[in-house]
């Protein structure tokens, strides 16, 4: 039985992946780095202590991490303000998940993004638990961030959905032992290993029913609930 639903942010409910890369790509050219075309894969799932330090030691950007996080999220926030990428359909799918279960967040966005996101949306009541992988010790594919906001859901993560779009999050997810219903990211797509983890497919969030995730959790084998 279900008992609570936990998104993904982006690529769930943002189309933003090409967003967060085109920013890092600048910041890496403005600073003499050297930009790799295998990089945003590379960087899927990273918490941002983990992709700073990935564009530091990795692509040649002569800052500290913690540098590189501000000027990266600077750059997103200003963007989002100007227009938040929401993908189509994400409100109604939030609001009509969250009639029936609480909600939770798992995203590798910083928590300064996450805040914002939920608060430019009107989003943000309809989240009990949000939670950022800058927050626990390894971003995805580990499962920490997952494990963390169902420990904060008081809900065994067994009981728990996960909606995800990228191949990181996928393994994440189902590391942590949720099941998992994938919306794979059209720019980033997951390959055929990772979506044959995920009990649920999805191409649009007007598809993200109840009933749908109710089939998911149904779909799990009983040994790992």
């Amino acid at each position: 039985m279900t008992s609570a639903v936990v998104f993904d942010l982006d690529g769930v409910l943002l189309d933003s992946e090409q967003v967060w890369n085109e920013a890092k790509e600048d910041l890496v050219r403005e600073r003499g780095g050297r930009w790799r075309d295998e990089a945003p894969q590379r960087m899927m799932g990273m918490s941002s202590p983990e992709w700073s330090a990935y564009l530091r030691d990795e692509l040649g950007v002569d800052l500290e991490p913690d540098e590189i996080s501000d000027a990266v999220v600077g750059r997103l926030e200003q963007i989002y303000r100007e227009r938040l990428p929401l993908l189509d359909g994400a409100l109604e799918a939030v609001e009509r998940l969250a009639e029936r279960w609480p909600l939770g967040l798992a995203s590798s966005s910083n928590r300064e993004i996450i805040d914002l996101v939920l608060e430019l949306s009107g989003l943000a009541p309809r989240f009990e638990v949000t939670l950022s992988s800058e927050e626990v010790a390894r971003g995805k594919p580990a499962p920490d961030v997952y494990l963390e906001v169902a420990r904060r859901l008081a809900a065994e993560p067994a009981t728990c959905v996960a909606i995800e779009d990228s191949a990181n999050g996928i393994k994440a997810a189902r590391a942590a032992g949720m099941a998992v219903i994938a919306l794979p990211n059209p720019h980033y797509p997951p390959g055929d290993e990772e979506l044959a983890g995920a009990d649920m497919r999805i191409d649009s969030l007007h598809e993200l029913t109840t009933e749908l995730v109710v089939r998911a959790q149904a779909r799990r084998p009983s040994s790992s609930r």
